[in-house]
């Protein structure tokens, strides 16, 4: 076989690989589909959807900041208000146009770059609203899709990521340590900032 016939046969197999990763597929414009079920739908959905990932990350990691009790209180206060949000949402959630998400980018992200001290108490209370209100938001849009089964996907993992990350957190001795959890708190307050500017431009 010569190299020109390699090489044309190179040639029309990347052509096929390529025009074959043009083809459409079913499309789906915000709920995770995985084809698993709709519990992992829910996980997928959590997963791959910032605007609920980070604001719960950054509350585990507001949480670790503020020590053992607050981060025991927040691994199951924030579950269960996303599910109890979330149920609510199932029944009664419509589309919101307020900028929820770039408000909790705003405030968690500013309360972990200024380290700022609380009562354990006001941490809960935060968990508490932030559960209610992205569990409300994510409840409306699985409303017509995975439902509480998806609901269910989405608190079984965030309890997870919000054990892991706020233990994390709370077992950080060393003083850059934490500072580097606060720039991190810094860039989620900045993107926040940016999202409220181009919700309002």
């Amino acid at each position: 076989m010569s190299r020109l016939t390699v090489h044309r046969r190179m040639t029309a197999g990347m052509i096929a690989v390529i025009g074959a990763m043009g083809l459409p597929s079913i499309c789906a414009a915000h709920l995770v589909t995985t084809g698993m079920g709709p519990v992992y739908d829910g996980i997928g959905h959590l997963l791959l959807s910032p605007e609920d990932l980070i604001p719960m990350v950054a509350m585990a990691l507001y949480a670790g900041l503020r020590g053992i009790v607050s981060g025991r209180r927040t691994m199951f206060l924030l579950p269960s208000a996303w599910f109890a949000g979330g149920v609510a949402g199932l029944l009664f959630g419509q589309a919101v146009l307020f900028p929820v998400p770039a408000l909790s980018f705003l405030i968690l992200g500013g309360l972990i770059a200024a380290d700022l001290f609380v009562p354990s108490a006001a941490v809960s209370a935060i968990a508490v609203v932030l559960g209610m209100i992205h569990g409300f938001l994510n409840g409306a849009v699985l409303k017509g899709g995975a439902g509480a089964l998806g609901l269910l996907g989405i608190v079984a993992i965030g309890f997870v990521l919000v054990t892991m990350i706020s233990a994390l957190i709370v077992s950080l001795k060393r003083p850059w340590t934490r500072i580097a959890v606060r720039v991190a708190g810094s860039w989620i307050a900045a993107t926040g900032l940016l999202m409220i500017g181009w919700t309002l431009r």
